[in-house]
């Protein structure tokens, strides 16, 4: 039996039911608004049109309680929307503490999804169902874009920086993902699919598959195989800063300036060093742009996040 495609993509994440009740507001207020607007244009068109070729128009001036009324309407619906929206926003962009951390890099014309864990997948990305998932996307070549329409959660894959995005998938199944972005002549096959699993199945999955360990196992290999442990030492009496407990932390530059250590922080500091000079240290590291591949950060990445302060000795 034939049946019609659906209007609108499932809803299979927390998010979804929020966004879609924002967006059928904004249509049924611009309906409404809109006729309105068409039946007073066509009412008026009627009753004051010219019925003889000598009628001369009446002289109308200003009403002020009508001005009041359509400035201050509009003002209050647009701030509704305004509040709203920013609700929506600010869900949308804070991850929970407590989440399931996944690594995507887009490459013409495949993503490659990285599991804190170790596991490595192609076009696909296995999830369990009721756990909130940050994926931090990066690229390998040029913009693309990572779209899950039954999440309702979009975003840039951009090269030489890191973007990301959280849902928390609420229906076990299968979901296309695509790329929304156009990156060159294949982009209309740069697809894939989320398989978002009971939490039984999905344990199970992740333990059968083949692994390599942790993404934080690999880059302290990594980090050991560079020899970055011979500058950056947990002590902080390297040539270098420690990087024990720097992440999510403020560091001060050379300049002044503080910043944050995040994702992107990190990423910088790996590739392009000179950049961003910590207060204190000489311009010593050399870059490994060309080096480390965007897999390689990411597992740099992981361990200095999985690094923490060195414990300190009662006197």
């Amino acid at each position: 039996m034939f049946s019609a495609p659906p209007l609108f993509p499932e809803q299979a994440s927390a998010l979804a039911p929020q966004v879609d009740n924002l967006y059928f507001f904004l249509i049924a207020v611009t309906v409404f608004f809109a006729g309105v607007v068409a039946l007073a244009v066509g009412y008026f068109a009627l009753k004051y049109r010219r019925k003889h070729p000598d009628d001369v128009g009446a002289n109308i001036h200003g009403s002020v309680p009508l001005e009041i009324l359509w400035t201050v309407i509009p003002f209050v619906i647009a701030m509704f929307i305004f509040a709203w929206s920013t609700t929506v926003y600010f869900r949308i962009i804070r991850p929970p503490d407590e989440r399931l951390e996944i690594y995507a890099v887009g490459k013409r014309w495949m993503w490659k999804f990285q599991h804190i864990d170790g596991q490595r997948e192609i076009n696909e990305l296995h999830l369990p169902v009721g756990r909130a998932v940050k994926m931090t996307i990066s690229s390998e070549d040029v913009i693309h874009d990572v779209f899950v329409p039954a999440f309702r959660v979009k975003a840039d894959a951009i090269p030489g920086r890191y973007t990301s995005i959280w849902f928390t998938p609420t229906k076990p199944g299968e979901y296309h993902l695509f790329c929304s972005q156009y990156c060159g002549t294949k982009h209309s096959g740069m697809v894939g699919t989320v398989i978002v699993m009971e939490p039984h199945a999905y344990e199970q999955w992740l333990s059968g598959g083949t692994s390599e360990g942790s993404l934080a196992t690999k880059g302290q290999k990594l980090f050991q195989d560079l020899a970055c442990i011979s500058c950056h030492v947990p002590e902080g009496s390297g040539r270098g800063p420690t990087l024990h407990g720097v992440f999510g932390s403020q560091v001060t530059l050379s300049t002044g300036s503080v910043i944050l250590a995040d994702e992107n922080y990190i990423r910088e500091s790996i590739l392009t060093p000179q950049a961003k000079l910590v207060a204190g240290y000489q311009p010593q590291m050399p870059t490994f742009q060309g080096l480390v591949n965007e897999e390689g950060v990411m597992a740099l990445l992981e361990y200095v996040k999985s690094m923490r302060k060195p414990a300190t000795r009662e006197p």
